[in-house]
């Protein structure tokens, strides 16, 4: 194996001009893969002998040692181009790696706040002024509704029925829908309005195509997408809410509360906008489990046979 592998490696060097890192990181999976084949009582095994089966046991074993799916992708993939130059070269007939599926990347867990946590954040915003009304009606939108960040941004006084407890979002792909709106959410946007209609700075706010936009910035226009991030911000910093919090956050700690709350995961994906329950079913990940329970507890079909 030796011999094989140091061509490869003027091979990298010379012909594809490949970095040192990327030499040395090739070099070193390609050893781990021979030392497992030793270690694991195929000693015997030569470089034109390995096959499909032997580089799926060594994916195996690394799963079992730990290692991250994204390092075992690049091993895999080491593995594949060093066979692959063999195969160039004539020393194997096949590419035994090209027969062995790639690793699925972990994909991580969305992170979401505790109710006490959320609840921290939305009463966060203190005072009466104007700018407080409006980071308090943002902030409990946010968590009321589980709006994008973009559908909060585009929001106008029209898309609201406050009286109803709805809001008319449109969303990806210009879809409308109608989510409800919690009576605390939409209480603080009655109060925010209303402190915005008697201000003097922003009786003569500019209308936008007939409309007017829900949430403005100092300048009386239409508050972004990066303000509304950087409202968020602030308060999480104030109330030292530990973690990395953002918009999204709160969307995920919506979808995840209202799941923990008895939601079932339709409607959560209809408020949410999803087209497919399986984004849904990540948003509310921590829960699945329970939710299985219940499901083993209540449908007829899942419940086990007396056998007494």
């Amino acid at each position: 194996m030796a011999n094989y592998l140091l061509d490869f490696l003027d091979y990298l060097k010379y012909e594809k001009s490949s970095s040192s890192n990327t030499i040395s990181s090739y070099e070193g999976d390609i050893e781990q893969f021979y030392e497992y084949l030793r270690s694991s009582g195929k000693g015997g095994v030569d470089v034109p002998g390995v096959d499909n089966l032997d580089i799926r046991g060594f994916l195996a074993h690394l799963a079992k040692l730990g290692v991250k799916k994204s390092t075992a992708q690049r091993k895999l993939a080491s593995i594949r181009s060093f066979y692959k130059y063999l195969y160039r070269e004539g020393v194997v007939d096949k590419n035994p790696g090209k027969q062995v599926a790639t690793p699925k990347q972990e994909k991580p867990l969305p992170e979401f706040l505790s109710v006490d946590e959320a609840q921290l954040l939305v009463e966060a915003p203190e005072g009466d002024t104007l700018a407080a009304r409006r980071d308090r009606a943002i902030l409990e939108t946010f968590y009321s509704s589980g709006l994008r960040i973009s559908e909060l941004a585009g929001l106008d006084r029209e898309d609201t029925d406050l009286v109803a407890g709805m809001v008319k979002v449109l969303g990806k792909g210009d879809k409308e829908r109608i989510v409800p709106l919690g009576s605390k959410a939409a209480a603080a946007i009655a109060e925010y309005t209303g402190a915005l209609d008697e201000s003097l700075k922003c009786r003569e706010m500019e209308r936008i195509a007939n409309s007017t936009p829900l949430f403005l910035n100092n300048r009386c226009e239409r508050l972004g997408v990066r303000g509304i991030r950087r409202v968020v911000e602030k308060y999480v910093k104030i109330k030292g809410i530990d973690g990395k919090v953002s918009p999204h956050t709160l969307r995920h700690t919506f979808a995840t509360h209202m799941l923990g709350g008895g939601a079932d995961l339709r409607s959560i994906q209809e408020m949410l906008g999803h087209s497919s329950l399986s984004t849904t079913q990540r948003y509310t990940h921590v829960d699945i489990d329970k939710l299985m329970d219940e499901y083993d507890k209540a449908h007829p079909k899942a419940k086990k046979k007396d056998m007494g």
